[in-house]
Order: structure tokens, then C-alpha cells, then sequence
């Protein structure tokens, strides 16, 4: 029997994750066993300083990248999401699973939603994206800085005097922690971040055996709007230090992708739709970055120092 190593970070979300990978290689290669490996990364490390001031999303994947460039590992499991727009050389994304929601959730101890949330409500979050759109829609909102894991999160709710926070829907579904939900919000409410509520399962560009096994489990439809997603995010140069958003929908061979684009403070938001082919995915995420770029964001991202760059290959099957 052949025993895959994945490697993980070690939050009780993060495990549920690549128990799900595990039991999709399981389901899809009758013999296959499973064996996770935690490894602790920087960003596990340092919790009490906001991800905007200590870098970008490398901070959640380098160490256990480096797991799987030495072979200690044979494929890594990550929320899409955390992946940074340009991955270590010699690797790629070589699945994703089929996606939960994308969107975001309110919780509120006192049942607040975003509407009924009193003046200058205080909401937790150390998203600039999330940051920025709730600004955007209420600029009385006071938010302040929240880390540290789900249940920490919701922990620091109650015990920092938090009216709501704000968390992605498909970490609290993982979890089994629904029935904490006040309110989830639409993509018209909140645009999601690029890859939100998709696993994403990395691999050695050269290994055609693990390759070969992640092939069974890679949902078509998700890797699309993901391709599509990232070539967005990394047109713009995105990272922890910019408010940007981005959602795409794939049904059959047309693809729908809105991106986002904010200040700091959500009194400047670019926000725009493109349509086309699917097969043309990632080509139509850098035309939506360039429509936005064209409007006026570019001096959003001036001002914040990330200036957009030229789309390398954005290393997917």
C-alpha cells in the first residue's frame, strides 16, 4: 500500500482540510493510504501583529512549500486563498477540491446584522478587503484587529466587547459552527478574496506520479474560476497589504468574474464584471485587472506601494 504525505498547518480548520483531500485520494485510488504532517508556518507564529504589517500570504504556505521542495512531503493542503499570487518555483497547483460557498458570514453574540448593527458598531476583522468594503457600506463601523484561528476568533468576539466579526463561510461550514451565523453576506455585500472556499492541493512540477493521483480529484469547474481568480489577483500584484476582491462563476463553458478593487479607508472602490468563455479563464481575470486598473485603481495601488505587474504563467494543471 502507498502512503501519501500531505502536509498542513495544524489549526483544527486546516486539518479538517486536508482530511477532506486524504478522503478524496482514498475514494478515488482504492489502496492509497494517507498521512498528514504538521508544520508549523510564520503565520502560526506571530499572532499579534495584523498580516497587513508583517507581509504577504507566503506568511500561511513557505514552510510547509519548503517541506515539499525537500520531499519531505509529497503534496501540500492549503486554503486557496492563503496561496500567495506567485508560488516557489517548481511547484504548482495540481488539484482543487469542489468548493464550499466563497462568500462571507456575520457573527453577531447579540444577533446584529450588517443593517441593524448600532452607530459606530465595533467589528473584528484584520482583513483590509473585508476593512474596506464594510467602510464602504457604513463609514461609522469602527473595526478593529482580530487573529488567531476560527474559535479564537470567536472567542476574542466576546471577550473584546466585539458587536460582530466577520469569517468566511466555508471555515465555519467545515466546522460545523453554523448555527453562529447571523447573517451571510452576498458577493454584492462583500466581495470575497480570490480562492475563498476552495482547498487547493500543491505539488513538485516533475513528480508525474502524485500528479497522476491528484488528476482523479481536481474539480474542473472550481480550478477554473481559482485560474481566473489568481490571474486577477496576480495582474494587481495583490497580497495582505490590498483591499482586493474577486469571485468568478463557471457553468459549462461561460465564465462570469467580478473583481474589486479598494482604498483603505472604502471611500474609493472600483468594482467590475467580465463574461466570456471559460477556456479563456485566466486570460479574462487579467482583462477584468486591467479594466480596473483603467478606471483609477492603479492609484490606489500606488498609494499602498504594490503597483501591478506583468501575469506570469500562474502555475495550474
Amino acid at each position: 500500500m502507498r502512503t501519501i504525505r500531505l502536509g498542513t498547518r495544524g489549526s483544527k480548520l486546516a486539518l479538517r482540510q486536508a482530511e477532506l483531500a486524504a478522503a478524496a485520494l482514498k475514494a478515488a485510488v482504492p489502496g492509497i493510504a494517507a498521512e498528514l504532517f504538521i508544520i508549523k508556518t510564520t503565520g502560526d507564529k506571530i499572532l499579534d501583529t495584523p498580516l497587513s504589517e508583517i507581509g504577504d500570504k507566503g506568511l500561511f504556505t513557505k514552510e510547509i512549500e519548503l517541506a515539499l521542495l525537500d520531499n519531505s512531503i509529497d503534496m501540500a493542503v492549503h486554503s486557496c486563498k492563503d496561496l500567495p499570487s506567485e508560488l516557489a518555483p517548481g511547484l504548482f497547483i495540481a488539484a482543487v477540491l469542489p468548493r464550499e460557498n466563497p462568500c462571507d458570514v456575520l457573527l453577531s453574540s447579540a444577533g446584529y446584522s450588517l443593517e441593524t448593527l448600532p452607530h459606530a458598531a465595533r467589528i473584528g476583522t484584520s482583513s483590509l478587503r473585508r476593512t474596506a468594503q464594510l467602510k464602504a457600506l457604513r463609514p461609522d463601523f469602527v473595526v478593529l484587529p482580530l487573529r488567531g484561528n476560527v474559535e479564537t476568533r470567536i472567542r476574542k468576539m466576546q471577550t473584546e466587547g466585539l458587536d460582530a466579526i466577520v469569517l468566511a463561510y466555508a471555515g465555519i461550514a467545515r466546522l460545523g459552527l453554523m448555527e453562529k451565523v447571523t447573517q451571510q453576506l452576498s458577493a454584492d455585500l462583500m466581495l470575497p478574496s480570490p480562492g475563498q472556499g476552495a482547498i487547493a492541493i500543491e505539488a513538485r512540477t516533475g513528480d508525474a506520479e502524485i500528479l497522476e493521483l491528484l488528476s482523479k480529484i481536481n474539480d474542473a469547474k472550481t480550478n477554473c474560476e481559482v485560474r481566473a481568480e489568481r490571474s486577477f489577483l496576480l495582474r494587481l500584484h495583490g497580497g495582505c497589504q490590498v483591499p482586493v476582491g474577486c469571485l468568478a462563476n463557471a457553468d459549462r463553458d461561460a465564465i462570469s468574474i467580478t473583481g474589486m478593487i479598494a482604498s483603505l479607508d472604502g471611500r474609493q472602490v472600483f468594482r467590475d464584471t467580465i463574461e466570456g468563455n471559460a477556456r479563456d479563464a485566466e486570460m479574462l481575470g487579467l482583462q477584468l485587472a486591467e479594466r480596473l486598473l483603467a478606471a483609477g485603481a492603479n492609484e490606489i495601488l500606488n498609494i499602498v506601494g504594490a503597483g501591478p505587474r506583468a501575469c506570469p504563467d500562474t502555475h495550474y494543471v
